[in-house]
């Protein structure tokens, strides 16, 4: 809103709004004063209408003082994330467009969820199946978007054999051995992605020979990406700060990824994607980022709020939607590792015990207690050291997947 209202203005100061790197840092700062203080303001009006959290007793310590907690605290997130992107971002923007459907979309999942379980108490909340089918209905709106808008393409590199003919930015510069290579950019259609820690790391869906009906794979992998990680948000949410934080340091990677995806020189500098126009996306994310650390500022322990299903749902979504936007889903298992982890608990926990018990008539189990955050807690480990040791190793898987740009 602001970007479009100070374009092509002649006064001092408004040029800056053309700069990403000053709306990305301004989102940032809005997100969090929206955050931290306004979201004092609502949960205390969450208290006053007693939306708090029914805690289910799983023999946890300090799980029963944590009943009438409030919840739906993700309206903070949404609204610390969608207020500075409206203002900030060009609003006509592919990428910027497909985020906010997202974020509000599943947004709107989760809060219905958790409407269900705060004032109609139902434990159960939305119907499981209802719930997936809202996340697949996402990943074919996100899938559709990124796949037929004219507005989403990539560039490539062409080598120019010689300059003896004009080509429109046409470059040049020089090898290894001081030669000199002219080359340009050309637009092509992004059905292409990246492939991590490989030479010429770049995969086309095309190549699985379906031709024109490349879209229904394409779709396909867009809405299992967005329902698992959304899950896996979902799950990791389960203690003080956990899902809030990690989050946070997933949006300061994928901050990285955009920023040098959306610039040419760094692209080329690095060898990576160039993808016009994804520049905007580091508005959305530095929104992204401050809305989670100002929420931690009442999610971190002891929780004055929880999130809820509105907020993890989201953020998972918002995760998996932005990861695919800039081309980088298939680093997903790598800077999602904390979510992937947890997701597979669940499962290797599920599983064996089915397994155990159809085989032997008695159920086993691989873990104390699944998502794997409470197994820790299980064993005695409070809840806090358990946050401070998944987001060393979140950062950690952070740090490998950015080294991946020149990993190869």
């Amino acid at each position: 809103m602001l970007y479009h209202l100070f374009e092509g203005l002649d006064f001092p100061g408004a040029g800056l709004f053309s700069y990403i790197s000053f709306r990305a840092g301004m989102a940032l700062l809005v997100s969090l004063i929206i955050s931290m203080m306004f979201g004092g303001k609502l949960i205390a009006m969450l208290q006053r209408k007693q939306v708090g959290e029914s805690i289910r007793d799983l023999g946890l310590e300090g799980q029963i003082e944590k009943a009438g907690t409030p919840t739906m605290g993700g309206l903070i997130i949404l609204g610390a994330i969608l207020i500075p992107t409206l203002l900030f971002a060009e609003l006509d923007n592919i990428y910027t467009i497909t985020m906010v459907l997202a974020t509000v979309w599943l947004g709107f999942i989760g809060f219905i969820d958790d409407y269900i379980k705060v004032f109609k108490k139902n434990k159960a909340g939305l119907a499981g199946k209802f719930k997936v089918i809202g996340q697949v209905g996402v990943g074919i709106i996100v899938g559709s978007l990124l796949y037929f808008s004219e507005d989403v393409v990539v560039m490539e590199k062409v080598i120019d054999s010689d300059k003896s003919e004009f080509i429109e930015n046409q470059k040049a510069e020089c090898d290894i051995d001081g030669d000199v290579i002219y080359y340009h950019w050309e637009e092509k259609k992004a059905t292409t992605t990246t492939i991590p820690f490989v030479k010429n790391n770049e995969f086309d869906y095309k190549w699985f020979g379906l031709g024109e009906y490349t879209w229904i794979l394409f779709i396909f992998i867009v809405i299992i990406i967005v329902v698992n990680v959304s899950n896996g948000a979902n799950l990791t949410d389960g203690i003080d700060g956990l899902a809030t934080g990690t989050s946070a340091i997933i949006g300061v990677t994928l901050a990285i990824f955009a920023y040098l995806s959306g610039n040419a020189i760094f692209a080329d500098y690095l060898n990576i994607m160039y993808i016009p126009n994804s520049g905007e996306l580091v508005i959305f994310i530095s929104a992204f980022i401050g809305a989670c650390i100002g929420f931690l500022w009442y999610n971190s322990y002891p929780a004055k709020v929880f999130m809820g299903d509105t907020g993890s749902l989201a953020l998972g979504g918002i995760i998996a939607t932005f990861a695919i936007a800039v081309r980088k889903e298939l680093l997903i298992p790598i800077f999602c590792g904390i979510f992937l982890i947890e997701n597979l608990s669940v499962m290797i926990q599920v599983g064996w015990f089915k397994y155990t018990k159809k085989r032997h008539g008695e159920g086993k189990r691989v873990f104390l207690m699944a998502p794997l955050h409470h197994h820790y807690q299980k064993k005695g480990m409070h809840e806090s050291k358990i946050v401070a040791r998944f987001w060393i190793i979140g950062i950690m898987l952070a740090a490998l997947s950015i080294v991946t740009l020149k990993l190869r």
